[in-house]
């Protein structure tokens, strides 16, 4: 399609542009007006004639016409630059005024990238040949089909010590252990690749071992056996959240959807050993379960501390920490507070603008920490003494 320097394999981007004159112009004077008025608006380093002259910009090429005494047509422009670049050289291009002795205007179209060109291309290519296949009536097509999308699925699995994962396991802050290698699989399918499976009913060291380093969520199948599986899973290892399937139903085959609905209802593991414990903590009203709030004592010193603290950090988005004997360890933005935390050695308490969450209760956890307080939390279950600004200064929290 282009006479130019840039061999076709080399060619990333085409910049597409339309071009509207009042008069009658013609190729050359398009061409001319490019490099003539874009001439040092980007410094020497993106100039048009240099970068056609070392093959990174390929052949302007320009179809015009002239009717009723004004022109119009198109302008195309092959690329070899990186995104940024082209980019740069496409948004030029509207800054030409003039063509010849006529005013114009130039309207940038777009900018296509050729690969996904050629990958659009690939996909129709691709329905063609399924549909000719289809047509001719073979009898393995889907088997096969499934077979392909199974062996693409499974060459992302990865292994730690002989398990079967997914390949971020190591890399990620949270895992999600599940019961089996296909679980693994349907969960690579859409995209979660932090999966690591148990590979049986007895909990194998190495996930032992990682819950120990990792926030981990337990995703199990909605049936006796998940149920088994999750018990055993509790007594050894260190698990901070619990997803399960629907009922009846395994973690293998559920959908994209019912996936994420579960790790997005997922509950903290302490809320879900009490739930299962029975009513202890519950109580009934207007027939909707309510978990009763776990009332913390402070003496007069430790409330005016944290009330003092508290009325100090109002609008910063910071975190104060203490030591036992209360004093201040550090002053951290709240964003920075996680990484901060696993680093100190002995911090007691922690005072924040802003709300208790899940993550910072299990580092909390992990550091010994006594008291957690800020001016909300979530609903969460735990050993940790979190304390809302509503109950330092008396007020119910609803």
């Amino acid at each position: 399609m282009f006479m130019s320097k840039l061999a076709p394999t080399s060619i990333k981007y085409i910049i597409r542009a339309s071009i509207n004159a009042k008069g009658v112009i013609e190729k050359p004077d398009v061409i001319g007006a490019i490099f003539g008025q874009t001439e040092g608006l980007l410094g020497a380093d993106l100039d048009l004639r240099e970068l056609q002259r070392t093959g990174r910009i390929g052949r302007i090429d320009v179809n015009i016409k002239s009717e009723k005494g004004e022109s119009y047509g198109e302008i195309i422009i092959p690329s070899a630059l990186d995104s940024a670049e082209t980019a740069l050289i496409a948004a030029t291009l509207e800054t030409i005024e003039r063509v010849g002795p006529c005013n114009a205007k130039i309207t940038l179209k777009s900018v296509e990238d050729t690969r996904e060109i050629k990958r659009r291309y690939v996909i129709e290519k691709a329905k063609q040949i399924l549909k000719d296949l289809l047509e001719k009536g073979m009898p393995d097509t889907a088997r096969i089909s499934e077979e392909l999308k199974e062996s693409i699925r499974e060459g992302e699995i990865t292994s730690y010590q002989g398990l079967p994962c997914g390949p971020d396991v190591l890399d990620s802050d949270e895992i999600i252990v599940v019961e089996g290698r296909a679980d693994v699989i349907n969960l690579l399918r859409y995209g979660i690749k932090n999966a690591i499976a148990m590979e049986g009913s007895s909990v194998p060291k190495p996930i032992i071992e990682l819950s120990k380093e990792k926030i981990v969520t337990a995703f199990f199948d909605g049936d006796r056996g998940g149920s088994l599986n999750l018990k055993s899973l509790m007594n050894v290892a260190d698990v901070d959240y619990v997803a399960l399937a629907p009922e009846g139903k395994e973690v293998e085959e559920l959908t994209k959807k019912e996936i994420f609905k579960a790790l997005r209802d997922r509950v903290s593991a302490e809320q879900f050993k009490s739930e299962k414990e029975r009513v202890a903590n519950n109580v009934t009203k207007r027939g909707k379960r309510v978990v009763k709030r776990r009332h913390v004592k402070l003496t007069e010193e430790q409330r005016n501390l944290f009330k003092k603290t508290l009325d100090e950090l109002m609008g910063t988005r910071a975190a104060c920490i203490f030591d036992p004997e209360y004093n201040l360890l550090g002053k951290v933005p709240i964003k920075e507070l996680s990484t901060v935390l696993m680093t100190l050695e002995n911090p007691f308490a922690v005072v924040l603008d802003g709300k208790v969450d899940y993550k910072l209760n299990w580092i909390a956890k992990k550091k010994g920490i006594k008291y957690l307080i800020g001016t909300s939390k979530e609903d969460i279950i735990t050993t940790v003494n979190i304390i809302t600004r509503d109950e330092i200064e008396g007020r119910d929290q609803k």
